[in-house]
């Protein structure tokens, strides 16, 4: 299979499982009494699982480069945890539709922002009419999707 559209699949996939993570953990989160708790447990099962994962696949960290790394290449888990507290806290108040159109406008809003200024290490991708009308109109989706 093409490498692209192998990539591609991937991150449909990956999409897709945004959208069961979010009414997973608002069920659990009723469970276990707040997003927060939810949020915990979920990293866990998620660090366990990656933990067979690495030991399954034989992969070791190269700690010299880890030390290298600037401090924001750290923060990763933290935004983690803003999506999944804010996703356990809104699918039961907006619904998983909702909160996964606006999660998607949120990324892509920041992803041209990223990508115009090359920041964070990106290649710079200037802004132009394509690349904002694809936003616009997903963001024209989160009205829709609103509005049903």
């Amino acid at each position: 299979m093409n490498p692209t559209l192998l990539s591609m699949l991937a991150i449909i996939i990956a999409g897709g499982a945004t959208a069961l993570q979010a009414p997973t953990n608002a069920r659990l989160a009723t469970a276990v009494a707040s997003p927060v708790n939810a949020a915990f447990v979920s990293f866990a099962v998620g660090t366990a699982a990656l933990g067979i994962m690495a030991l399954a696949l034989q992969t070791r960290p190269d700690i010299q480069a880890a030390k290298a790394l600037p401090a924001w290449a750290w923060a990763g888990g933290l935004y983690g945890v803003v999506f999944v507290v804010a996703a356990a806290w809104a699918v039961p108040r907006l619904g998983v539709a909702m909160t996964v159109t606006l999660m998607v406008a949120g990324q892509l809003l920041l992803s041209l922002t990223l990508d115009h200024f090359g920041a964070l290490g990106v290649p710079r991708q200037p802004l132009n009419l394509g690349r904002i009308a694809g936003v616009a109109l997903v963001i024209a989706g989160v009205v829709l999707v609103r509005r049903s």
